[in-house]
């Protein structure tokens, strides 16, 4: 499968600290892979990179064949990156609906139209994201009012507002219980197959990690310490004796 997804060198310092250190990776159609580390690792530097928060010192960001290393966060959007954050980060007094109405009209480059008529404008798109969550029967509930869960669901329909190549989920499933947590990233995963999208997540929750990652890369002070599948990952020694100081608990892998 051709790359969608491919990092080549990329370092950033802040000082005297290397926060990433030549770290190169690539990213197929359809793959869900798997950012893992522990803290201060750089997990959160990478994705900033990649978003285009920070600009990297060295190396390459190429979407699709085009760099896109030190674009500003809103052309890296357009260009096709959606993303999703630890904390949700929705219109509290608005409601489902018009979050994602609000990402849609961002994305057809409408927000001018905001204060006219934008309540009547891609309704059927935006029902129809929900509808892909499972979050259409509360389309008409401000989102203040709703559980952890459903937010994180609603998040998830925003984010594939921009019709995006690549989605960047910073701890998707932080802050939820177990059993929604297994939820929502089967729905990501069963949405991410279904149309081709890359997906680069960061998560602590091994069950997860082992359960839904296709590949796992991991970071340790800023450099690829191992990459692989779950089991080749769950295998490496050097991994468990660095990121989880267990190799009994690494082994089972959230088995």
């Amino acid at each position: 499968m051709s790359a969608v997804l491919e990092v080549a060198g990329l370092s950033k310092s802040f000082g005297g600290v290397k926060a990433v250190s030549d770290v190169s990776f690539s990213l197929a159609a359809g793959e869900l892979l798997a950012l893992i580390g522990p803290n201060g690792a750089g997990k959160t530097t990478c994705f900033n990179m990649l978003m285009g928060q920070l600009r990297p010192d060295t190396g390459t960001i190429k979407l699709a064949g085009r760099d896109i290393a030190g674009l500003a966060p809103r052309r890296i959007w357009r260009l096709g990156v959606g993303r999703t954050f630890q904390i949700t980060a929705t219109f509290a007094s608005m409601s489902v609906r018009e979050n994602v109405q609000m990402a849609l009209l961002s994305h057809h480059r409408r927000l001018l139209s905001l204060f006219a008529d934008a309540g009547s404008q891609y309704i059927d798109d935006a029902m129809a994201l929900l509808t892909l969550v499972g979050m259409e029967a509360q389309a008409e509930r401000p989102c203040g009012v709703l559980a952890y869960g459903d937010l994180k669901r609603v998040e998830l329909a925003v984010a594939l507002a921009n019709n995006p190549k690549l989605l960047l989920m910073d701890e998707p499933t932080a802050g939820m219980a177990p059993r929604e947590r297994i939820a929502l990233m089967e729905l990501t995963a069963r949405i991410v197959k279904e149309r081709g999208i890359s997906v680069l997540f960061t998560e602590h929750d091994m069950d997860v990690v082992f359960a839904h990652a296709d590949r796992i890369f991991v970071l340790n002070r800023g450099r690829l310490l191992a990459e692989g599948t779950p089991q080749q990952v769950r295998d490496n020694a050097l991994v468990q004796e660095t990121y989880l100081g267990s190799g009994a608990m690494f082994a089972d892998g959230g088995q």
